[in-house]
C-alpha cells in the first residue's frame, strides 16, 4: 500500500486542516525503500560521530540504509566517508572497526588504499610480480568518497551527492547554536548509551519535537519544567523542536555541578534547547553540557537510537566528576526510556485500517506537523 498523494496533500495543508502521514508512511517496506532514497539519500543524514574515531588512521564500518560505507580519521585529523569496496571487485575493506597503521588492504587481492582514500599498490595487477599495466590507471581508481561533514561531533553525509553544501543545509541551527561553536568533550563510556526501539523512526522524531506530552509521559521532569515552561522552535523545511525556560539541573545534593560554556549569552542561564535536524539527528544544549541522539533505521518498525553526552571542558573528564556524569546519563537515559511505550504503541497504532494519519492540536504540535510537511514535501516531489 504505496503512499497515496492525496494523503500527501493533505499533510501539507495548515495545521489545523492538516492530517498526519498516512500509515504505509510507517508500515509499507516499499515507501520505506522510496523514503530511504528521498529521505535519506538525497539530504544530509547522520552516519556516527567523530568519537567512534578519535586518532588518525582509526576507522569504522558503518552499513547506512544498505549502503556500506567506511568512516575514518585521516593524516590531517579530518573525518572523511568513503564507500567501504574495493574498486577491483567491489569486496567489503573493513569488517569491523580498527586503527590502520599504514593503508587500507583489501583481503580478497590486496589492493590497498591511504588514507586519503588513493589507491596506492596493485599487486601483480601486471601478472605475476608485475605491480603495474601500461592500461591500467591508479590515478583513476580511488576509493569513492562520500561528500561529509561535522556538527556537534556527528558526521552528517549526503550520498546523492548534490544536497546544497552542509553549511547552508544547517545554516539556521548553526546560527542559532553560534555561541556552542567550540570543542566539546565527550564523557567517556558512562556517557554512550543506545535503545533498541519496536518503531519506525519517524515516531522517534515526532516524539522529541514536542513537549505536549510531558505531564502524562514525563511527570519527574514536568515537576520542575513544566509544560507552560517550554516555547516552540520551528524552521520550516530544517529543524523543529521545543525549549526550556526553567533548566537547572540538581545532580548532587552538594551543590557540586559541571563546568558551563565560556562567554555564553544570559538567555542560558536557565534555557535549554531540543531540536531535530531533518531526518534523524536530535540535539539537545543546555549551558553545561549538550547530547546528539544518532536514529539508525533498521527497516521500517525497528529504530536504534544512539545517545552521546559532551562537556564543555575537558576538566570534566577527570574522575572527580564520574559520579555525576554518570548520574546525569542515567537521568536522560530515564527521560528517553519512558517514550518508549508511546512511540511504540504509535508503531502498533499504525496497523488499524483506514487511520487517516492523525489530527494536530493546532496550539501544541507545529513542531511535529512541521516535520510531517518536510517528510511528505519529499516524498511528494
Amino acid at each position: 500500500m504505496p503512499l497515496d498523494t492525496v494523503e500527501l496533500d493533505n499533510v501539507l495543508k495548515p495545521i489545523g486542516q492538516a492530517t498526519g502521514l498516512p500509515n504505509a508512511a510507517y508500515i509499507d517496506p516499499q515507501t520505506f525503500e522510496r523514503e530511504r532514497q528521498k529521505v535519506f539519500f538525497e539530504t544530509w543524514a547522520g552516519i556516527g560521530f567523530g568519537k567512534d574515531v578519535p586518532r588518525t588512521g582509526d576507522a569504522v564500518p558503518v552499513d547506512f540504509q544498505g549502503m556500506p560505507l567506511l568512516m575514518l580519521r585521516d593524516r590531517s585529523g579530518a573525518v572523511r566517508v568513503f564507500q567501504n569496496i574495493c574498486r577491483h571487485r567491489g569486496m567489503i575493506l573493513v569488517q569491523e572497526p580498527t586503527t590502520i597503521r599504514g593503508v587500507i588492504r583489501c583481503p580478497y587481492h590486496s589492493w590497498c588504499y591511504g588514507l586519503d582514500g588513493s589507491l596506492r599498490t596493485t599487486p601483480d595487477v601486471g601478472g605475476p610480480g608485475v605491480n603495474e599495466h601500461p592500461d591500467f590507471n591508479k590515478s583513476e581508481l580511488g576509493l569513492v568518497e562520500v561528500r561529509a561533514a561535522m556538527f556537534h561531533d556527528v558526521v552528517f553525509v549526503n550520498l546523492s551527492g548534490d544536497a546544497p553544501p552542509f553549511e547552508e543545509y544547517a545554516a539556521e541551527l548553526i546560527g542559532r547554536w553560534s555561541e556552542f561553536d567550540r570543542p566539546i568533550f565527550h564523557g567517556g563510556p558512562e556517557s554512550s548509551f543506545q535503545l533498541e526501539v519496536k518503531c519506525n523512526w519517524k515516531l522517534a522524531v515526532e516524539n522529541y519535537c514536542e513537549s505536549y506530552h510531558l505531564p502524562m509521559v514525563h511527570p519527574g521532569l514536568n515537576s520542575y519544567s513544566r509544560l507552560e515552561d517550554h516555547y516552540h522552535i520551528e524552521q520550516d523545511g530544517k529543524f523543529s523542536g521545543q525549549g526550556t525556560l526553567v533548566y537547572n539541573p540538581q545532580l548532587d545534593g552538594s551543590g557540586r555541578a559541571f563546568v558551563n560554556f565560556d562567554g555564553l549569552s544570559d538567555k542560558w542561564d536557565m534555557a535549554a534547547e531540543y531540536i531535530a535536524l531533518y531526518p534523524n539527528v536530535l540535539f539537545g544544549v543546555h549551558r553545561d553540557h549538550v547530547y546528539a541522539i544518532l536514529l539508525e533505521p533498521h527497516g521500517f518498525d525497528r529504530t536504534v537510537e544512539r545517545v552521546e553526552i559532551y562537556y564543555a571542558s575537558e576538566a570534566m573528564l577527570d574522575g572527580n566528576y564520574a559520579d555525576l556524569r554518570d548520574r546525569n546519563a542515567r537521568q536522560w537515559k530515564g527521560i528517553f526510556v519512558e517514550d518508549v511505550f508511546v512511540v511504540e504503541g504509535m508503531q502498533q497504532g499504525r496497523h488499524a485500517p483506514g487511520f487517516d494519519g492523525g489530527h494536530f492540536a493546532p496550539a501544541m504540535d507545529g513542531p511535529t506537523h512541521m516535520f510531517h510537511r518536510w517528510v511528505a514535501g519529499r516524498m511528494r516531489a
